[in-house]
């Protein structure tokens, strides 16, 4: 859970990172889950990443099968549990975290779009410690358009606007003394502008940092201002989404913090997981005790919160049309 301890220091580069690990081995496991639709399937694996215990599920769905409704519920002020969700919203197929969040508001720190409109915004701004100045954030985020097509952008959400914007590349955002429009935002320090353009999507979420651009590792942790230094390196549980080159939408959840039998993983191996099972583009989501995937209202990882489930502000969901 990311708590919006922010206000660090941060260097600006991209993270491109060459790992090797032994691929684990994944079972496909649709017979627990059934009935799924056409072009549905559920994976697991509890194959070691380099000697340490491992557990992993992940699901992929055909984008373009129509029977399938990609979708999002908030909480709206309030938060709940997957499976409070699942029963809410008469038993979707898939339901899993998403967005990072704040406790004392239960208050989306990304952006979540249902039925094309913006329901949540990303955290607008982060406090430098150095002055009274703010850095204006773009983080990562997946979307899918009408067309059933998936993307992957660096989003900047503006509450007067009804679309997102959709940067091609995370913003190196300067300390700004008073709230800067998007060509402001777009302005980099050595005078260029990150290409944008309005983000119409039906429905989308976000997280970060980035983990796959394009098919290569590239994790955008210090662009995007969260888990700096060494925090890339941390094991924690993990919940990600990515796409494939076939229209094909992998989530992830990695259980972790139980010893001895899961014990999380870093962001570059969360990425080379995706990577392994064919992801092209993909990003982390909100991890520790949020990650939690139920299909048709099972379990698939042990949630690490000793109270169970932990209530979310938002959830991703995969429904049947008919």
């Amino acid at each position: 859970m990311y708590k919006n301890k922010l206000g660090f220091i941060f260097s600006c580069f991209t993270c491109i990172i060459h790992v090797s690990f032994a691929q684990v081995k994944w079972k496909n496991v649709d017979s627990l889950y059934a009935p799924l639709p056409t072009g549905m399937h559920v994976y697991f694996t509890n194959d070691s990443l380099n000697g340490a215990p491992n557990i992993a599920y992940y699901i992929s769905a055909d984008l373009k099968n129509k029977d399938l409704d990609f979708t999002t519920a908030l909480g709206n002020g309030k938060r709940f549990t997957p499976s409070e969700y699942y029963t809410q919203y008469q038993q979707p197929i898939v339901v899993v975290n998403c967005t990072f969040f704040e406790f004392k508001y239960n208050q989306n720190l990304n952006i979540v779009v249902k039925d094309g409109l913006i329901k949540a915004h990303n955290l607008k701004s982060i406090a430098n410690k150095k002055d009274s100045s703010f850095f204006y954030v773009t983080r990562s985020a997946l979307g899918i358009d009408k067309k059933r097509n998936a993307s992957i952008v660096w989003a900047y959400t503006d509450s007067t606007k009804k679309y997102p914007y959709a940067f091609e590349r995370p913003t190196q955002s300067k300390g700004f003394k008073s709230n800067p429009n998007v060509n402001e935002i777009a302005l980099q320090p050595n005078g260029t502008s990150i290409p944008y353009k309005k983000w119409k999507v039906q429905t989308a979420v976000g997280g970060g940092p980035r983990l796959l651009n394009n098919g290569m590792i590239e994790i955008t942790n210090n662009e995007e201002r969260m888990f700096s230094g060494k925090a890339i390196d941390d094991k924690h549980p993990r919940t990600a989404i990515g796409y494939t080159d076939n229209n094909t939408l992998i989530v992830m959840v990695i259980q972790g913090r139980a010893k001895g039998i899961a014990d999380g993983v870093t962001l570059t191996q969360e990425a080379q997981l995706l990577k392994d099972v064919g992801c092209v583009n993909a990003i982390n989501l909100d991890g520790g005790g949020s990650s939690c995937m139920l299909v048709n209202g099972k379990p698939t990882i042990t949630v690490s919160d000793k109270e169970g489930q932990r209530p979310v502000p938002a959830v991703l969901m995969i429904q049947q049309t008919k």
